[in-house]
């Protein structure tokens, strides 16, 4: 499992996933040939190398022509609102950027949710990028439509801020698909206070889009007494469509760190760095285990119950024999389990047996670290399982392909067994 750990301290937005992406590694020829579909809308990309607080980071900027410039990197919102990113003590009314919208509202339409949606089909893109830059794109959507008490089909992306808004998005799903990512954690996204100017009025900080898509979807927000907007609602919506976790594993192992950069300038440098992790397995661990005391259920419900407990996630399920009250013989059920599995395995204790308490213990454990490998024998294939443990190795044959090369060649199952633990060579 690919995990990304996104550390949201400086805010988020779409520019700045785009970049912390391609400095881990996504491909730029995947990305240039998906926007080679949206040639006629007006802009290019430069992605560069540039240094914030002395970090050296990957910037992704969206330069539009001269008909369609836009002063701020963002989405400029339905019914002519643009977020101007301004600190509290003195808000701009950003005259330029209002004219130059309105000069655009008087000659192109906005664009609604279907039509962004047919721009993205028609994109050389994986059908998982489409769906991810579609899912996102409703995100925000219906953020909007929430603030302003309007259906869905009447947001209307304005023709400035959608080009930036596509490319954005669009970019962010393709290099997130083209990473392979299975797994997104984000622990906490810092959002400043303040207030910034729409052409409608000012805004509170976090603006109504980002809290709704916060309230929709559970995102860690943390509030932070620094000023301005850290929060875009572009930003917010992406961490919405991926988001898996908001807890870090307890041991991780970094395989690579990208840095993307935020294009506005405020007292501390915005910076989204972006970390592909794996869990550890050979360090300390921790497991669950489920235990209750059973002396009056049937054999075939046990062992019933056992092969259930096994189908839905338990690691291991063992009886033990007892003696209980009144002299009767009775077992202890006994279920190892990862955490997320608790409360599934817990159902099915209480539906398939006559217990009625089951005891809960978290356990530390050391744990090897183990891995498949497919070994070649004079018999035929078979899988091994190698487990390693600082400098001790130990080689343990498959019980399943072991039977079954002992079955098809009528070959004694310890000779078989030996064999493919003496063919394994690291």
């Amino acid at each position: 499992m690919k995990k990304l750990y996104l550390e949201c301290e400086t805010g988020i937005s779409g520019d700045m996933i785009v970049a912390s992406l391609l400095d881990l590694g996504a491909d730029r020829a995947v990305l240039d040939a998906a926007l080679a579909g949206m040639k006629d809308e007006g802009f290019e990309i430069v992605v560069s190398r540039v240094s914030k607080a002395g970090i050296d980071c990957c910037d992704f900027n969206v330069v539009l022509d001269a008909a369609h410039e836009n002063h701020d990197h963002d989405m400029e919102y339905l019914y002519g609102h643009t977020h101007g990113h301004e600190h509290t003590e003195h808000v701009h009314d950003h005259h330029d950027h209002e004219h130059d919208h309105d000069h655009h509202h008087n000659h192109h339409h906005g664009r609604n949710l279907h039509e962004i949606e047919t721009i993205i089909d028609r994109l050389d893109m994986t059908e998982n990028a489409k769906s991810l830059a579609k899912k996102v794109f409703l995100i925000l959507a219906k953020a909007e439509a929430k603030a302003h008490n309007r259906p869905v089909g009447e947001v209307h992306f304005h023709e400035v801020g959608a080009v930036d808004s596509i490319v954005d998005i669009v970019s962010a799903a393709v290099c997130f698909d083209n990473l392979g990512i299975d797994e997104v954690i984000v622990t906490g996204i810092s959002e400043g206070q303040g207030s910034v100017r729409c052409q409608h009025g000012i805004l509170p900080i976090p603006v109504p889009a980002v809290l709704n898509i916060a309230t929709e979807y559970g995102l860690p927000i943390r509030i932070t007494n620094r000023q301005g907007e850290l929060i875009t609602p572009t930003g917010a919506a992406f961490v919405a469509a991926v988001l898996t976790d908001t807890k870090l594993p307890e041991n991780i192992r970094i395989v690579k760190t990208g840095y993307g950069a935020g294009k506005r300038e405020y007292k501390q440098s915005s910076i989204l760095r972006a970390m592909l992790l794996e869990k550890t397995q050979a360090q300390s661990d921790t497991i669950w285990k489920l235990e209750s005391n059973i002396d009056d259920s049937t054999g075939e419900q046990l062992g019933f119950v056992l092969a259930e407990l096994m189908e839905a996630g338990a690691r291991d399920v063992f009886y033990v024999p007892a003696f209980m009250k009144k002299n009767r013989p009775a077992w202890v059920l006994s279920v190892i389990a990862t955490e997320d599995r608790i409360e599934e395995l817990e159902r099915i204790i209480f539906r398939d047996t006559t217990t009625i308490g089951i005891r809960r213990q978290r356990m530390e454990r050391t744990v090897a670290e183990r891995k498949n490998e497919t070994v070649q024998t004079p018999y035929g294939e078979a899988t091994v399982k190698v487990c390693s443990y600082r400098d001790i190795t130990k080689v343990y044959p498959e019980y399943e392909s072991v039977a079954g090369l002992a079955k098809e060649t009528g070959v004694a199952f310890d000779t078989v067994y030996r064999s493919a633990a003496e063919s394994y060579r690291p």
